[in-house]
């Protein structure tokens, strides 16, 4: 019995990896349509969320299945139930990346206003505390998670002075009113994605340690 369910967890972790790699593919390329102006790349990421959703179906499945057949225990019945709740966070972050692309579509039939905003420098970090959780989950790392935590604030603090140079930029460009609100829809949209991945962090910690961190405020 304990063999099969080690042959099972091997198995989860591989098809949590094999989401979260599609997930953060669409994150990047959701941006580079934006970046490039290009429509077709825009419309195949919201065309592989449907890949998105069926893996995230056959996580779950898979989820079900050792717990049924396995009964397992202490840390491999935590480590399942972590996994369960990441397939959400992670299927949301999908989501969210086709949102981006949608809003890709529409942002390139306007004007482009004169906004010095650096979405590359931002969608980097998303994409690495992204990685980060899914590290800290299969890695059992709770010094990891932390991290997540930490650098997610960095996110939140770009979010806020983008958000205040598309302010500026209304004052001074009313014309471009719809594409600067379309540019902030996709910044908010990255910050999200950025707290799904710090939900993933949070659910770390609470499994190895016990400890609730989830809506503690910041030292």
């Amino acid at each position: 019995m304990a063999k099969h369910l080690e042959k099972e967890l091997e198995r989860l972790k591989k098809l949590i990896y094999a989401l979260s790699a599609r997930v953060d593919e669409n994150v990047e390329l959701a941006v580079k349509s934006i970046q490039e102006r290009d429509l077709e790349l825009a419309k195949k990421v919201i065309g592989d969320d449907k890949l998105i959703d069926k893996l995230e179906i056959e996580v779950e499945e898979e989820c079900l299945k050792a717990l049924a057949l396995y009964q397992p225990v202490a840390i491999d019945l935590r480590f399942i139930i972590a996994v369960m709740k990441m397939t959400n966070d992670l299927e949301r972050i999908g989501d969210l990346a086709a949102d981006i692309a949608k809003n890709g579509i529409q942002i390139s039939k306007a004007p482009q206003p004169k906004v010095p905003l650096d979405l590359h420098q931002m969608t980097y970090l998303v994409k690495t505390i992204v990685r980060k959780s899914l590290d800290s989950l299969i890695n059992i790392d709770t010094y990891l998670a932390r991290e997540v935590i930490e650098d997610d604030l960095e996110i939140d603090a770009m979010k806020s002075e983008m958000k205040s140079e598309i302010v500026e930029a209304l004052k001074r460009e009313p014309e471009y009113a719809k594409s600067l609100i379309t540019l902030f829809a996709i910044i908010n949209r990255l910050e999200r994605i950025g707290d799904h991945a710090c939900n993933i962090a949070e659910d770390v910690i609470y499994m190895v340690e016990a400890e609730i961190v989830r809506h503690q405020p910041a030292d």
